[in-house]
């Protein structure tokens, strides 16, 4: 008996390694620690809403925040390696936005209390199902990693793969506080190079205070049903970018019962509204200066009056701009520095404001 069992063993070890012939094991990313999300029970979990239950979304929309913009998800491992295998839902081609960014992958390690970026990388996109090599050659040790999803896509399983025999666990989430922040393409990560480059990414590297980002690509209008969603969202604070998508018209008959339905669900939390930054395109365009100038005007204008008529209701200015106007991809998003700069812009205004909460 003892030599059948042996004889048995040895089949199943066999097995394995054929249907395993890397030597790499596999876990789904979700049963580890995410990280920046909204909602935590969607039915799937890399989709930032359940667009079952909230409704009223443009097809569009309904795209968007089924994308992974944003997420991430924090783990320990000892291994050497560290590989991917991705089934994808929807997905976009932005011409603004490189594909690593936005169909790939982005990995921070911890060394000496900081996320310091490690490797990055996708597979090309007639082979977006192949199994990716993310990092290898790490030195054995125990490293805690944070791993950025795709920003302009949908995924159904993302899989991180380790060498066999080594560790691949959860750690408590290395950020702290849950504070939502809805945007336009700016907040989703328009011409990022990489998907830890957005500026909610950076701004929560910077300051250990976590940002549950719903960027929706040029779909930040001040929607009633955008509303619903932050209503019922666990929260501790929320930070708008409202400004850089709806026109004059759209701020003035929406941004006050947009406000209202919010604090209606959350009496006493904070309401940080960002003023939209400059666009390049703008200098020598003079219909695009005009537009620009028109809408910065009317934010500021309906916040002034905000900031007075509601408790809890701030307005800040952020800054993506270089001295030299070179921080910026298409005259319209930054690039990485731009998002740089934005976070670090950000950084004193919203803490200063959110320890009068106790969110430190």
């Amino acid at each position: 008996m003892r030599r059948l069992f042996m004889l048995a063993l040895a089949l199943f070890a066999l097995s394995a390694v054929a249907q395993n012939p890397s030597g790499t094991y596999y876990v789904e990313a979700s049963g580890l620690t995410m990280v920046g999300k909204l909602m935590p029970d969607t039915p799937n979990p890399y989709h930032r809403v359940d667009t079952v239950r909230f409704k009223g979304f443009t097809s569009a929309e309904n795209n968007q925040v089924r994308m992974s913009s944003g997420l991430a998800v924090a783990f320990r491992t000892n291994s050497k390696s560290i590989k991917m295998k991705t089934e994808y839902g929807h997905m976009q081609w932005p011409m603004n936005a490189s594909g690593i960014a936005a169909r790939g992958y982005d990995l921070y390690i911890r060394k000496d209390g900081r996320w310091i970026y490690a490797a990055a990388g996708v597979r090309g996109d007639r082979d977006l199902d192949k199994e990716l090599s993310l990092i290898s050659n790490l030195d054995g040790s125990m490293h805690e990693c944070l791993l950025y999803f795709p920003l302009y896509a949908e995924e159904y399983s993302v899989k991180i793969g380790v060498e066999e025999g080594s560790v691949v666990e959860a750690i408590p989430n290395p950020f702290r506080h849950r504070v939502a922040i809805f945007g336009s393409s700016y907040t989703h990560g328009s011409s990022t190079g990489r998907s830890g480059m957005t500026y909610p990414a950076q701004f929560t590297r910077m300051t250990g205070i976590q940002l549950l980002s719903l960027g929706c690509s040029g779909n930040s209008k001040l929607q009633d049903y955008f509303a619903n969603v932050l209503a019922a969202s666990d929260v501790d604070a929320f930070l708008f970018d409202s400004f850089s998508n709806p026109t004059p018209e759209q701020m003035e008959t929406r941004l006050f019962p947009f406000i209202e339905k919010i604090q209606a669900a959350h009496p006493g939390v904070p309401l940080i509204f960002q003023k939209t930054i400059y666009r390049e395109g703008r200098n020598f365009n003079t219909v695009s200066d005009k537009s620009e100038q028109d809408k910065m005007d009317m934010a500021d204008s309906l916040m002034k009056i905000a900031v007075r008529k509601y408790k809890d209701v701030y307005y800040i200015r952020p800054n993506a701009s270089d001295p030299n106007h070179e921080a910026q991809i298409d005259g319209v998003h930054p690039d990485n520095y731009g998002y740089t700069l934005w976070a670090r812009s950000i950084v004193k205004p919203v803490k200063r404001i959110l320890k009068k909460y106790g969110i430190r």
